[in-house]
């Protein structure tokens, strides 16, 4: 008896262009684990009419920034590694914006001292130099 082989029938052709993945519902799917507060997730997803180019911005409070990028950006690497292959898959590129959390137009944090992250304040006066010894 011939042994029926699993590929007959099955085209490998992409599918068209006009069917986009859901991005925002994919983002959500991917980053909302790592949040402690899921609610402060914000995504915005703007599709070029012009050309197959993708814009994810997303937004979350700053506490949970640790945990969405990871050790070394593992996290949010494997995040955009799943975005971009989507968007291959139907012939599209996806770019992804992160921005802060408290200032949504603020996209580096540490360089933000108002936006509520963690690093140390800018000092309004130079540092004090140890103090001296008596020496009598």
């Amino acid at each position: 008896m011939p042994e029926a082989s699993g590929r007959e029938g099955l085209s490998h052709s992409t599918p068209p262009r006009s069917a986009s993945p859901d991005y925002a519902g994919l983002v959500r799917f991917l980053v909302q684990p790592f949040l402690e507060s899921p609610e402060s997730l914000k995504v915005d997803c703007e599709i070029s009419p012009s050309r197959p180019r993708i814009w994810i911005r997303l937004a979350f409070d700053s506490s949970d920034k640790g945990r969405v990028f990871g050790r070394g950006g593992r996290n949010i690497q494997a995040i955009r590694t799943v975005l971009e292959a989507s968007a291959q898959s139907s012939g599209q590129t996806v770019y992804l914006d992160i921005f802060g959390g408290d200032s949504v137009g603020s996209r580096d944090e540490e360089s933000d001292p108002e936006s509520g992250s963690k690093s140390q304040p800018p000092r309004s006066t130079p540092p004090k130099s140890a103090p001296k010894l008596r020496t009598q």
